[in-house]
């Protein structure tokens, strides 16, 4: 796992190092030509300088050119007159021949030298320096220039470690904060002054996330909640009815046992509808395909067809524009959850309406988006409860079907799953409910 501080430390200190380096060696050859440059200066200036009385009266003695004896002036001097001989020499034993007048560098005996040469009236002046005593001196003079660097270097280096440590502890004091925190705390972390500005879009998310974790887990104790709830009722019921049974001796009768099967079949249904709401409340990934709704609303149709002939309703399936009924109506969707929705939808639609009556499946396709409406004949809803009825465990006041209350929460769900819209009004004029689903988007090119 890549380390931040690793990272920045690694970077800095290595960039800095690169450009200490780099200024150091513009520093150090800067300063070698410009020690080089007064060198020259200071041959200009001595040979200029010499008295027009000097002479080879007492020139020195004769030594090699180990360059010992110019450790003071670092120079060795020339003088002629009108002869080819030199009229004075600085030291004995080394023996430059004349050059023209000016500034160069020449090689004598394998030994280099930086020689300024002078006409000054009948004489001619020539100053010698040698390569190497030059270069010595200016490595030393940049050398000196350069200790700065030598000392703030590690200083710099210092400097990085704690600015970095400085610049990296909000994130160190978030994680405190979150580590040091119970596992039911879900309230969201607040930046103080300290806090750099970079750092709120990471709190926000985690506050995002904190939010969206306190609503699901108080989605899920509600749904624990309203689950035992809703099971304690029936089960309570049931278990009355087979004691009630016990004592009067109708155990065996056909009327006890109708009733304990239909307490058990709403149990049934109650646990089924539940484990539904459960899978669709849990977070996972979408799995949409092209599926064709009209396929799926003549399956659900077949398979509500047993109950709505039991009650002698008249159930169909029908398209808002007759010249689209060859039209497949294929949406993306998952196949699944719209088989849930019609099921959920045509089964309350069946249960409410009284016998005789009617419920209609209609499709209906307007550009890329395809709807779909079933449409009832029975009592319909009240007015102030429409925006109540998609409410989990919700059921109107006085209704005699028996149900969980949990199948339009379901689709609803569903609905919002396929960015999709649910909506219930009353039929006008008459009586009846019509359940819209409104957002499919159609697969086909029109």
């Amino acid at each position: 796992m890549t380390s931040i501080r690793r990272w920045l430390l690694g970077w800095l200190i290595a960039g800095l190092g690169a450009a200490v380096l780099t200024a150091g060696y513009g520093i150090f050859h800067t300063a070698r030509s410009e020690a080089s440059e007064l060198f020259d200066y200071e041959l200009r200036t001595v040979a200029l300088s010499l008295p027009a009385s000097l002479t080879d009266g007492k020139s020195l003695e004769h030594r090699g050119p180990d360059f010992e004896d110019l450790a003071e002036d670092r120079l060795f001097i020339q003088i002629w007159g009108s002869a080819e001989t030199p009229v004075y020499t600085s030291l004995g034993g080394i023996g430059l021949p004349r050059f023209p007048a000016g500034i160069r560098t020449i090689e004598r005996q394998e030994v280099h030298w930086r020689v300024f040469g002078s006409r000054q009236g009948d004489r001619f002046v020539q100053v010698a320096q040698p390569v190497s005593v030059r270069n010595d001196l200016a490595l030393r003079l940049a050398l000196r220039t350069l200790w700065p660097l030598g000392v703030f270097f590690p200083a710099i280096i210092l400097i990085v470690l704690v600015v970095v440590g400085r610049a990296l502890s909000p994130l160190e004091r978030i994680s405190h904060a979150l580590a040091a925190r119970s596992l039911n705390s879900l309230a969201p972390l607040h930046l103080d002054r300290r806090s750099p500005v970079e750092l709120e879009p990471l709190v926000n998310a985690l506050n995002d996330l904190l939010n969206r974790l306190d609503i699901a887990s108080r989605a899920q104790r509600t749904f624990v909640a309203d689950a035992a709830h809703e099971l304690r009722s029936p089960l309570a019921a049931l278990k009355l009815q087979i004691q009630g049974a016990e004592r009067d001796g109708s155990l065996t009768s056909s009327g006890t046992f109708e009733r304990i099967k239909g307490r058990l079949d709403r149990m049934i249904h109650l646990v089924h509808q539940l484990l539904i709401l459960a899978r669709e409340d849990a977070p996972r990934a979408d799995q949409f395909e092209v599926v064709s709704l009209r396929g799926l609303a003549e399956r659900a149709v077949a398979d509500a067809s047993f109950l709505a002939g039991a009650k002698q309703i008249d159930l169909g399936l029908e398209f808002a524009d007759p010249l689209l009924a060859v039209d497949p109506f294929n949406v993306h969707a998952e196949t699944a959850g719209i088989e849930v929705l019609l099921d959920n939808v045509i089964d309350n639609a069946i249960r409410y309406t009284p016998e005789h009556g009617k419920v209609d499946v209609v499709l209906a396709r307007s550009g890329a988006e395809v709807s779909i409406t079933v449409v009832d004949s029975g009592p319909g809803i009240p007015e102030a409860e429409l925006d109540r009825v998609c409410d989990r465990f919700y059921r109107s006041v006085g209704t005699k079907e028996q149900g969980s209350g949990l199948g339009l929460a379901i689709a609803a769900r569903i609905a919002l799953r396929h960015n999709a819209m649910l909506s219930l009004k009353n039929n006008k004029p008459g009586l009846g409910l019509s359940v819209v689903l409104t957002g499919l988007r159609s697969a086909d090119k029109r």
